[in-house]
């Protein structure tokens, strides 16, 4: 129902209440029993046992739960009781991260007022929220939260904070007048009051028209139950090498038995051999691997004011293509700042930012006094004098305790040095508060003299055509056509500049004048404007710049008018002059294709729904984007959840929308996502980095069985040897790779691809290439020292096994670039070094110590069986290290 077209009348009609008696106790209640409770609903509950087992459906847990099996049936139990504690604490992070990503719901309940005032049976009484029905008479004041949706009927100067539904971010004045457009977005709805929201100032009546799911809250928590979680890229991309893993282990198991008992091989040896290669095949430390790499990840993110509830998102950020940020509080301070003041005499600029009383005003080049500049010094007076805001300090921080307008004026004041005391000697003797029809407040004033003079303030467009007269630095003179001109033109120039101005008019008064509000703001004398803005965040300019470079679009999607938008975001270099913005409405009337065709080329819209952000993210992500929304309030808790990342501030978000994201800024600073995706692709690139070393070592342990297989050679590997190789030799280099610094041209590459396959780049070729070399390199030195003489079968398995744990510790440090293995100092990783030293001590164990060399079928070995041995494992790295490909 469009209930801001009714009038008070025919709403009491509809509803069928008496607006001045509310509803009857019974009618309440039968209201209650037929439609429900004012209370958000939430899907059904998933049982925590099934929500548990479902962590264990992912195709490469399928992967280390085969690997499980496989340890098991070679007898080596340690290795399947530590694969399955892998399994069940990766399980266990998987089954916390859901069930706090699924508190989005509960914390949409609890922005519902606990209590509401109501009118029943004539009398007004406290009722709990829940307990309110449709055309209950409801009364709000400064400091509620509304508890359902309202159609105003009685206002005073009523405004209400909204910027967690709409984005707005002023708090919007109120009028009970119906509006007679068809179709009028939530945000200009101002004859409503919407369920969650805050009165910031004065008080009001109106009759409950939504409860429940029906409220514009609850058509948000709908969005949020029917929005479905995006997999990430990482997350696909692991699937995906899971599968040609698996596919890979049973061909070659498959292929090697046939083939050995056609050779006339025992049935049993060829099983245990293609068990081996099966093990060989499958990195069984990958998955620990990388959730150790993004969980390092996570660490170094929160040194950099960043709380990452999703071990793949700050991966996913890295590749993001796309960043859809809220304009308010997030790329501007949410603090409303003069910028400009003016007087038909004189305009200066004012510097600082936000509430900070640090700033100095400017006329032009020169910094001026604006004390010493009487018609300035009065208006920022009566700005000063004329407010209900109050200018607080806690923790060496200025904060505004009322309207951010007003307290811009105090600011302003502050900065020409006007404090709290310079006002004391002056009194308030009547008041014409705010009404969002009048646009305009007034305040008669006395001051020690006994003189008195009323001061109004407000909209340009209100209180020009109430003036009379002018203030120039020659007195007061009538208005003339010249005076005009110059105002006018100082308007229209403040607001090509996205300011918001406010007009500062006075009268003087005899002690016989009338204080009936009529005659107060008639014959006004203009004294000056401010211009206002909310400054863009300092570090947002820079981060922008930087992610430019790194081929991402910053968007900025947020619910203030377009000029304001528009002014932001060229400050912030974020568009071009003839970048697109596209409005709410605009985008109301597009079907979703018309919208696919054209974000590409949108780099703003303005006066959005939460509807509208959902299409936004689901049109990009239709372009192919990997797309990161970032914001604060309920309103964008949907469009965060749809994101492939959702980023939250941590200062001003609600709890929604934290709830609802992937990553939290613990310090609300676009410049801290620019953090986020360096480190985002840094890990990536690790992750590749010990794919290809896992991998490229798997390879060369399957060729060298293979190859001695086809050779009608005995095995140069036992199983217990590739087992070893894979969960000791293989995961400590592979972890300290995850640690790896980044490149310096990190931030200089386009963002990856989605699609983009994990063997992508020339990674297939680097793991082939070089674990074939591994593979031959190991084939040969078992050959040479076998020497096919059945004696020496021990001696050969030994350094066969000791040329490829070498092989693949020289290959790690090729790993570190794509470029070369000289393209990087070695010892920039001393984790790397230190796996590395940790690595070959544990291979001298092994070979060395008497009791684990039945075990291992390991033998001493002499210093030139190291020469041979070294000589032969430093090839592939030789080889192929110094190519780019």
């Amino acid at each position: 129902m469009k209930w801001y077209q009714y009038e008070t009348e025919s709403l009491a009609r509809k509803l069928a209440v008496n607006i001045r008696e509310g509803l009857s106790e019974n009618q309440a209640e039968e209201r209650l029993s037929k439609f429900g409770p004012n209370v958000l609903e939430e899907g059904s509950a998933t049982n925590w046992l099934i929500l548990f087992f479902r962590q264990f459906q992912d195709f490469m847990v399928l992967v280390l739960l085969a690997a499980t099996l496989i340890s098991g049936l070679l007898g080596e139990y340690v290795d399947a009781i530590a694969i399955m504690a892998i399994v069940f604490i990766n399980g266990v992070l998987g089954f916390i991260q859901e069930q706090k990503a699924e508190k989005s719901l509960s914390k949409l309940k609890e922005l519902s007022a606990p209590q509401a005032s109501v009118l029943r049976n004539g009398e007004w009484r406290k009722v709990p929220s829940s307990e309110l029905v449709v055309g209950d008479v409801v009364k709000i004041s400064s400091g509620d939260r509304v508890s359902a949706d309202l159609r105003l009927v009685d206002v005073k100067s009523l405004e209400m904070e909204e910027s967690s539904l709409t984005g707005e971010s002023l708090p919007v004045a109120k009028n009970a007048q119906e509006l007679v457009d068809e179709n009028v977005e939530i945000g200009d709805q101002l004859n409503m009051a919407f369920s969650g929201t805050l009165v910031t100032r004065g008080s009001g009546v109106g009759v409950v028209v939504g409860t429940g799911m029906d409220t514009a809250m609850g058509q948000i928590a709908s969005m949020l139950v029917s929005t479905e979680r995006v997999q990430t890229p990482l997350e696909r991309k692991l699937a995906e090498l899971g599968k040609i893993l698996i596919i890979t282990a049973l061909l070659l198991t498959a292929f090697v038995v046939v083939l050995g008992v056609v050779q006339g091989h025992p049935l049993y040896n060829m099983f245990l051999a293609g068990v081996s290669l099966a093990v060989a095949a499958i990195p069984e430390g990958l998955p620990a691997i990388v959730t150790v790499a993004l969980s390092l990840g996570v660490q170094r993110m929160i040194k950099k004011r960043a709380i990452v509830r999703k071990l793949s998102a700050v991966e996913t950020l890295g590749c993001a293509s796309v960043i859809c940020s809220d304009k308010t509080g997030t790329m501007t301070e949410n603090q409303m700042t003069v910028k400009q003041a003016f007087t038909l005499s004189d305009r200066f600029h004012v510097s600082g930012e936000g509430y900070d009383v640090d700033g100095s005003y400017y006329d032009g080049e020169h910094k001026v006094n604006p004390m010493e500049v009487p018609l300035m010094r009065d208006m920022l007076t009566y700005g000063a004098l004329c407010n209900h805001s109050t200018l607080r300090q806690k923790d060496n921080q200025y904060y505004i305790d009322g309207d951010p307008t007003e307290g811009a004026l105090l600011v302003a004041a502050r900065k020409a040095g006007i404090a709290e005391k310079d006002l004391s000697s002056y009194t308030v003797i009547h008041e014409i508060p705010f009404d969002s029809d009048r646009k305009r407040m007034s305040m008669v004033i006395e001051d020690d003299q006994r003189n008195r003079f009323v001061i109004t303030k407000g909209a340009p467009d209100v209180l020009l055509p109430r003036v009379k007269y002018v203030r120039t630095d020659n007195g007061q003179t009538p208005i003339k056509p010249k005076d005009e001109k110059k105002i006018e033109n100082a308007l229209y120039e403040m607001a090509d500049g996205a300011l918001r101005t406010i007009a500062i008019c006075m009268k003087p008064l005899k002690p016989t004048d009338s204080l009936k509000d009529f005659d107060l703001e008639k014959d006004l004398v203009f004294v000056g404007l401010t211009g206002m803005i909310d400054p863009p965040r300092k570090e947002v300019k820079q981060a922008i710049r930087e992610c430019k470079e790194a081929g991402i679009k910053t968007v900025m999607i947020t619910g203030d008018h377009a000029k304001t938008a528009r002014a932001i975001a060229l400050d912030l270099n974020l568009m071009t002059e003839d970048g697109l913005v596209l409005e709410g409405n605009q985008l109301s009337t597009m079907s979703q294709t018309e919208l696919e065709d054209i974000i590409d080329d949108v780099y703003v819209f303005a006066r959005v729904t939460p509807e509208h952000k959902l299409r936004i993210v689901k049109a990009f992500q239709k372009q192919g984007h990997v797309v990161a929304m970032t914001g604060d309030g309920v309103n964008d808790a949907p469009a965060i959840k749809a994101s492939d990342i959702g980023v939250a501030m941590g200062r001003s978000g609600t709890d929604v929308a934290k709830e609802s994201s992937s990553l939290i800024l613990l310090d609300d600073n676009f410049a801290t996502i620019k953090s986020a995706i360096h480190e985002g692709r840094n890990i990536y690139e690790n992750i590749r980095k010990f794919i290809r070393y896992l991998l490229a070592s798997n390879v060369g342990e399957i060729l060298v069985m293979l190859f001695a297989m086809l050779l009608a050679l005995p095995l140069p590997l036992v199983p217990v040897q590739i087992l070893w190789v894979n969960l000791v030799t293989d995961g400590l280099p592979a972890m300290a790779l995850g640690l790896d610094k980044s490149e310096g041209n990190v931030m200089q590459r386009a963002p990856r691809n989605p699609k983009e396959g994990i063997f992508s780049r020339g990674l297939g070729f680097k793991i082939i290439s070089r674990g074939f070399m591994i593979g031959i390199v190991t084939l040969i030195a078992f050959m040479l020292a076998y020497q096919g003489d059945p004696e020496h079968l021990r001696y050969g398995q030994t350094v066969a096994f000791t040329t490829l744990v070498m092989a693949q510790l020289i290959h790690v440090f090729d790993c570190r670039s794509d470029r070369s293995v000289f393209a990087r100092n070695p010892f920039s990783n001393l984790y790397l070094v230190g796996a590395v030293i940790s690595s070959v001590l544990l291979l001298m164990v092994v070979i060395y110590y008497q009791p684990l060399q039945d075990v291992f079928h390991t033998m001493n070995l002499g210093f030139r069986d190291w020469i041979f041995i070294l000589a032969l494992s430093a090839i592939p790295t030789v080889l192929f290290g110094y190519t780019k490909k």
